[in-house]
């Protein structure tokens, strides 16, 4: 019997071989730099990856988000960071699903040759989190552009994109029967956006992960750069946040692997006291349910992955396979940390780079709370608690 792990090989084999040109040595830098993987992300580009879920028609490569969630769990796997790029996969999706013919014809092909990066998307606000039904900026429509006032934070890769989803509020709150209507969608062209009537703030922040506050003071946005309908903005949003959780699964899943292996390898080798430490049950026995819990968490990506190929509802799967396989890749750094020793803490060994760039996926794109939340609420039917 196929597993699921043995599967996609062609892909798996092909993105390992691109990784293999950059190794953890360029991570390493990148992230002592504080920089940037420009190279790595232009060899994805450059090589169709990033162009996965865009049809061919297009100039992608017409798979699905399975095919798209091996290629970020490869790329992690190898000990690299997806979340660099991402966003683009995710990002595509409102695009795809939504965008008019005009725009599909006006931005995917640019897109998919590299020309022109989508990899930003702002929903999340200070004041307001992951309520987003209650998100402050808005879009007022004057003639042929809609105004744009407010702010938003957390947005990653600005500094790194040429367009940007943007979500906000077409129809005040006051106004709409429900709180998830009178919301919009934009693509913003950042090129003509940054320094006229949008401002760029980045947030330092524990990880090499590049992300920012964003000010908008009365920029303008053609009508045109509106994706689908005035006020369903929500409804469409869904749809990509639900990629992007599979997706963020995948990465975790990627993350898991790579920490499994690399302690397994080390315990077998490190001898203490006369033995190998991987021959003591307390080192093996973590190890173990960390693995475990990886292999649990790869079922429930492939399928929510399978359901939104398909155009099924998966919110309860997407967002099931982000808490299972943050929290299995979670132990599995703990566990790889820890019986490194002391080891783990130098930077050589890319062991505490990894640690920090998964524990990143406990909080975002949405924290576990919100999940269990979710769960609670949609899947079990207990009352809502907030």
């Amino acid at each position: 019997m196929l597993k699921a792990s043995d599967s996609y090989q062609d892909i798996r084999d092909a993105v390992r071989d691109l990784c293999a040109q950059y190794p953890a040595a360029y991570f390493r830098t990148v992230d002592m730099e504080r920089a940037y993987p420009e190279a790595f992300v232009n060899a994805l580009t450059q090589a169709g990856w990033l162009a996965a879920l865009i049809p061919q028609e297009y100039g992608g490569s017409g798979l699905g988000l399975t095919e798209a969630s091996v290629i970020l769990e490869e790329i992690n796997r190898c000990g690299g960071n997806s979340g660099a790029c991402h966003g683009q996969m995710y990002n595509m999706g409102t695009l795809l699903r939504h965008g008019s013919d005009a725009q599909k014809q006006e931005y995917l092909p640019r897109i998919a040759s590299g020309e022109l990066r989508l990899q930003s998307m702002a929903v999340t606000e200070p004041s307001t989190g992951t309520d987003t039904t209650r998100i402050k900026t808005t879009a007022v429509k004057q003639g042929d552009r809609y105004v744009v006032n407010g702010q938003k934070v957390w947005i990653s890769r600005v500094q790194h994109s040429d367009l940007m989803i943007l979500l906000a509020r077409t129809t005040p709150l006051a106004e709409v029967k429900k709180k998830s209507e009178g919301m919009s969608i934009f693509i913003v062209d950042l090129r003509e956006a940054i320094g006229k009537g949008m401002t760029v703030r980045p947030i330092p922040n524990m990880v090499n992960h590049e992300t920012n506050e964003l000010f908008f003071d009365q920029l303008e946005i053609p009508v045109e750069n509106m994706i689908g309908e005035e006020g369903q903005g929500f409804r469409y949003i869904l749809d990509g946040l639900n990629a992007e959780r599979a997706l963020i699964a995948a990465e975790c899943i990627g993350d898991g692997y790579w920490f499994i292996d690399k302690v397994s390898e080390y315990v077998k080798e490190r001898v203490v006291f006369d033995r190998p430490i991987g021959q003591n049950q307390g080192v093996q026995f973590p190890i173990a349910e960390a693995y475990i819990e990886v292999e649990a968490a790869n079922l429930m990506r492939y399928e929510a992955c399978r359901l939104f190929d398909a155009h099924q509802p998966c919110g309860a799967q997407a967002n099931m396979a982000k808490y299972l396989a943050a929290k299995a890749s979670w132990e599995a750094a703990n566990a790889c940390l820890q019986y490194h020793g002391g080891f783990g803490f130098a930077c050589d060994y890319d062991i505490e780079r990894k640690f920090r760039e998964t524990r990143l996926y406990q909080v975002a794109p949405i924290s576990t709370n919100l999940i269990l939340s979710y769960v609670a609420e949609h899947v079990l039917g207990l009352p809502r608690s907030f």
